[in-house]
């Protein structure tokens, strides 16, 4: 662990100290004497007038011609087509919805992303992930609709997972994939997903609000379960859905929430500056049809720091959450994973799952700079994450095991009013790499 987190927060240096550098050399502008000052002056007055953020549309536009004005709704609409393990070869289509409630002065942009794909081994993937601000901001509205007929390995509890013999290298899809190894676990499985969650403005940026989460998995396949074999082969589903009192074959999880928002960014989809941090505390009880009374705490920051004076796209974002199962026992594919975040981009250069455990901690950091000159149309990543996750049935704790990842990807902008971006990121974690194409940030 010690050599895993001193990795970690080495990057996390550079990282830091490459982006220092960097502003500091935009920043600082030697001169000798007035006359250089003036000319310097004068190029950066031009700069600034000429070099405005541009979207990929400005290019094939006439220089006489006008610029369309603002539109209140916006569509990107991207395929989805790739091949891994799990899906087989998948083919869909997916992107974002972008549109504003009220003025644009006054209110925040509503972003809704959204895929549909279906697969060669017979599965469906379809998810609509909404966060809406009303006219003037006073409701904030978080919703997450998800059906899948769908298979994902697993690897049992803890950052240490599996706890004996090595994984093969996998490449992977969109967080889609995995090792089809002897020490994992494939499993097949429908889910259905509603989550809604009203928040009412209290304060300015300062929202509270009530929802209700539903999730419901069933037809769940257990591949490599052998129950009539000597010896018989457990899986972790199977052994902790036994132990725990669950009918390993399907469970539910139904419950309503308490939140806390504090939403300062400029924008949702593709932020600038400002802070998000939210407070989810959701029980879920046996009266509501949950399987069994239990409760999860989710808690979350993000904030995003400048580094230059005239280019905003030049940036530096920190992402944290923390998930944690407080009381009774979750149900094995419920309990806190990555992936598990609203938008399913945590731990980008691993698979969605491949880390899980009663309680889950997550950290990124990611490099934002322009690439392009002048008109920033092209821009570039650099990141970092890690995730802990403990297994309390054989004593991992969290923050013994912690499993790094790092990355860089490519930024093209294609609505400068919505700050929408086509996103192309490569990541590389611990026997695992992994490809993630869509059309929002990542956080």
């Amino acid at each position: 662990m010690r050599k895993s987190l001193r990795v970690f927060l080495l990057l996390i240096s550079f990282l830091l100290a490459a982006c220092g550098l960097n502003a500091q050399k935009k920043d600082s502008i030697p001169v000798s004497n007035e006359a250089t000052k003036d000319t310097i002056k004068t190029k950066q007055d031009t700069v600034k007038k000429d070099c405005r953020q541009k979207a990929i549309g400005d290019l094939f536009r006439k220089k006489d011609k006008a610029p369309k004005p603002p539109k209140k709704f916006m569509a990107l609409i991207l395929p989805n087509i790739s091949s891994n393990p799990s899906n087989g070869f998948l083919l869909g289509v997916g992107g974002t919805f972008g549109w504003y409630m009220g003025p644009r002065e006054n209110t925040r942009v509503s972003a809704a992303p959204f895929t549909v794909a279906v697969t060669s081994k017979k599965q469906l993937i379809t998810f609509l992930k909404s966060n809406i601000y009303t006219k003037e901001n006073k409701f904030f509205l978080q919703g997450d609709l998800r059906f899948y007929i769908y298979s994902q390995p697993t690897y049992g509890l803890g950052t240490n997972a599996p706890d004996a013999g090595n994984l093969p290298n996998e490449i992977h899809w969109q967080g889609d994939g995995g090792s089809t190894d002897s020490l994992s676990f494939p499993m097949k499985f429908n889910y259905v997903k509603v989550s809604e969650i009203v928040n009412m403005k209290m304060l300015e940026n300062f929202y509270a609000g009530i929802g209700y989460h539903f999730d419901y998995y069933y037809g769940i396949q257990d591949e490599k379960l052998k129950l009539d074999t000597t010896p018989q082969l457990i899986t972790p589903n199977y052994y902790y859905s036994v132990k725990y009192g669950y009918n390993p074959e399907q469970y539910m999880l139904s419950g309503l929430s308490a939140n806390l928002v504090y939403d300062s960014r400029d924008n949702q989809a593709n932020p600038y500056k400002g802070i998000y941090a939210n407070i989810n505390y959701r029980y879920n009880l046996k009266i509501l049809g949950s399987s069994q009374d239990n409760s999860e705490l989710w808690t979350e920051f993000r904030t995003y720091i400048g580094l230059s004076r005239v280019k905003a796209r030049h940036l530096i974002a920190f992402w944290a959450f923390g998930d944690f199962n407080l009381t009774g026992h979750m149900p094995y594919l419920t309990l806190p994973s990555l992936g598990g975040d609203q938008r399913a981009r945590s731990g980008r250069g691993y698979t969605n799952g491949r880390y899980r455990g009663k309680d889950l901690v997550y950290g990124e950091v990611e490099w934002r700079f322009p690439i392009w000159p002048c008109s920033n149309i092209i821009g570039g990543v650099v990141f970092v994450n890690a995730t802990t996750a403990d297994n309390p049935d054989r004593n991992i704790a969290l923050f013994e095991y912690i499993q790094p990842a790092v990355g860089f990807g490519v930024r093209v902008m294609v609505n400068k009013y919505f700050r929408t971006n086509i996103n192309l990121d490569l990541a590389i974690g611990k026997k695992s790499s992994g490809f993630y194409f869509s059309g929002q940030e990542t956080f």
